[in-house]
């Protein structure tokens, strides 16, 4: 016969309290400070966003930079997974970091650690951990830079499309109201694209025309809540065809009617686009610039 004695002070048999206090998970833990990050930089030296095994990604440099400063980070996720060359200048991605940091010293610390590579963070506010970079997000804006003039391009290499041709900028304009709305964007879309479904509701596609150094300057700016793989630049690909007579504005409606990739217009290169913002219901980044100010 086993005796059991008990600690009348804590009301349990003396042989269990040990077990008990061993297999008992913790009454409390700490969560993980969430921030959010505003991150500026330049696509050209990396293979896109997302981190790659072989290859340098502004993802993976981020992170790393972030775990020289707390080992225990364990990622980062990002608003838009922006392709090879593309920019940003309006990126947003959140980490969980190990330690409580003031958002200055946080942005002064990792800005540290990004250099000599063309990424900044220029934007830190702390969130709450419901804050998602990617899910949360409501808008994703995008700039695309397209030049045309006979002469190579200098200052702008790799920042921009460069086109010889002139191009008709009301007959891009006419081009574009075909694709403004929710449509399905097959056309538009890349055959690798996984996205579960080719629908998309494009808000806005603007096209306004500036001065350059013997030729002009296009920007074609497009804001949806999300885009499908490469629908950016198949978009102003094939507006491209429109400005320069190959296409016909009304072409570009019958292309999307056709939801098939083989009609739609060539790919233009990624040089010329640009991340330049993200948009979230009550914007973390609002009072971002007053916050912290001191360290």
């Amino acid at each position: 016969m086993v005796s059991v004695h008990r600690d009348t002070r804590r009301g349990a048999p003396r042989f269990a309290r040990g077990i008990l206090a061993k297999a008992a998970p913790p009454l409390y833990r700490r969560a993980m400070p969430r921030y959010a990050l505003k991150i500026d930089y330049d696509g050209g030296p990396f293979s896109g966003w997302q981190r790659q095994n072989d290859q340098a990604s502004v993802q993976a440099t981020v992170e790393d930079a972030l775990r020289r400063l707390d080992p225990g980070m364990p990622g980062i996720a990002a608003a838009g997974r922006t392709d090879a060359g593309v920019h940003a200048t309006g990126q947003v991605a959140h980490a969980d970091m190990v330690r409580d940091w003031t958002p200055f010293r946080l942005t002064e610390a990792v800005n540290h650690h990004l250099r000599p590579h063309p990424i900044a963070v220029v934007a830190c506010v702390r969130v709450d951990d419901r804050f998602h970079a990617r899910f949360s997000a409501t808008e994703r804006r995008y700039l695309f830079r397209l030049i045309a003039r006979r002469a190579p391009l200098t200052h702008d290499v790799g920042r921009a499309w460069h086109v010889r041709n002139a191009l008709d900028l009301t007959a891009m304009r006419e081009g574009a109201k075909h694709l403004i709305g929710r449509h399905d964007f097959t056309t538009f879309r890349a055959s690798q694209c996984q996205a579960p479904s080719p629908f998309k509701t494009l808000d806005a596609l603007e096209i306004t025309e500036h001065p350059y150094p013997q030729g002009a300057e296009f920007r074609f700016f497009l804001c949806a809540r999300s885009f499908l793989h490469n629908q950016v630049r198949s978009i102003v690909g094939t507006l491209e065809r429109v400005g320069s007579g190959g296409w016909q504005p009304a072409d570009v409606g019958q292309a999307l009617a056709a939801r098939d990739r083989a009609a739609c217009g060539p790919v233009c290169p990624p040089q010329g686009l640009y991340l330049t913002g993200v948009a979230y219901p009550g914007d973390p980044f609002d009072d971002a610039s007053g916050e912290d100010a001191q360290g």
